[in-house]
């Protein structure tokens, strides 16, 4: 994998790059779909490439691990030749999952043991294991084994949680340099820094995860609770730290104008079940504002979902039918608002491009932000 960083804002830290893959190109920054078990949810591939211009989307480790487990990757040669995308793609590590499994987990030295929350079988993940298994799913990119400390954690416990994420890094990067990639494609592995919201431990982390030289870096353990401030802090402080020369990734944000304050301060890549999930829930995200498609006011609507929109769904049905859909919980609904929203999001993120190149991103953000505050 190579990153070549392109242009960058002149009035402020926003960057614009390109990450090279052997599964094709990303342009940054981009924000990537999650496919928790290997599908985006509700999202057909046509319309995941063609409509929603998707260039890298995410799979989950301890998900995929537990169902359809390793052995039925392998034999289909890999989450792409699995799912059928055939663009790069991404798996986190597993950490976040396992560590969100409260009272049936177990944490040591060697890595944690856990149940599954589908059968409650046990299962051990240890830095190597974290390694082999994503070696297995067969991702572009792949994350190293972390513990994702609570937003609210007191600093001892933060502290040898960044200390023990550092040992772990250092178990993954020697068992990902002793194994091959299985599928005759590359691989990269991404170190993820840590340390909660306290900036000298942050500090701590990105010093110690931009001495490893990896091909990326991300940032993790933000968005779990802490105040909105707080995380940008912490992603200014983190990215004055992190090479220039490699993507960063902010894991697990966010809200459009998250992204947008997130591009702001350097950050190259972005994650989120928002889209889908909210949209699943009747949350539609545009540039001119947040809509509930639940609510009364658009019974009689009989506009286009988005006059404005990128997506063919915007168009092709109306406010009223898409409330309609939710009042009579029909699927088609969920996955009306899932495209919308997805498609929105990587707008959102090619327009950030586009001012960026311009060289007006600190001028155009302000009022972005003013308008996707609204509430419609």
């Amino acid at each position: 994998m190579t990153f070549e960083l392109q242009y960058t804002d002149p009035k402020s830290n926003a960057r614009a790059g390109l990450i090279t893959t052997d599964h094709g190109q990303i342009e940054t920054p981009i924000f990537m779909p999650v496919g928790t078990a290997g599908s985006v949810k509700a999202i057909h591939l046509r319309e995941l490439k063609d409509d929603i211009k998707a260039q890298i989307i995410l799979g989950n480790t301890y998900h995929l691990y537990l169902r359809p487990g390793l052995n039925i990757l392998e034999k289909a040669g890999g989450l792409h030749k699995f799912n059928g995308f055939d663009r790069p793609m991404l798996t986190d590590s597993g950490g976040f999952q396992v560590f969100s499994l409260t009272g049936i987990r177990k944490m040591k030295e060697e890595g944690v043991e856990f149940q599954s929350h589908i059968d409650g079988s046990r299962h051990m993940f240890t830095p190597e294991r974290v390694m082999d298994i994503e070696r297995t799913i067969g991702a572009d990119i792949i994350m190293a084994f972390d513990e994702c400390c609570p937003g609210t954690a007191e600093y001892k416990y933060a502290k040898e949680s960044v200390e023990r994420t550092h040992r772990w890094l250092d178990r993954c990067i020697a068992r990902f340099n002793a194994t091959e990639p299985k599928y005759g494609y590359k691989q990269a592995l991404f170190p993820i820094v840590q340390g909660c919201v306290y900036p000298d431990l942050r500090r701590l982390s990105a010093e110690y995860i931009a001495s490893k030289n990896a091909d990326g870096n991300a940032i993790g353990g933000l968005a779990v609770g802490e105040p909105v401030e707080k995380m940008y802090e912490m992603i200014e402080l983190t990215n004055a730290i992190l090479p220039k020369d490699k993507p960063r990734y902010l894991m697990g944000v966010g809200t459009p104008v998250n992204i947008l304050e997130g591009i702001e301060r350097g950050v190259d890549m972005f994650d989120c079940v928002m889209p889908t999930r909210n949209g699943r829930n009747g949350m539609l995200f545009t540039k001119n504002g947040i809509m509930n498609m639940k609510n009364l006011k658009w019974a009689d609507d009989f506009s286009p979902i988005d006059e404005d929109g990128d997506s063919y769904v915007d168009t092709a049905y109306t406010k009223a039918y898409l409330r309609h859909l939710f009042h009579a919980q029909e699927l088609l609904a969920m996955q009306i608002a899932s495209i919308h929203n997805l498609a929105f999001y990587l707008w959102l993120v090619r327009e950030a491009r586009k001012h960026i190149i311009e060289g007006d991103y600190a001028a155009w953000k302000p009022s972005m932000v003013k308008r996707l505050s609204t509430r419609l």
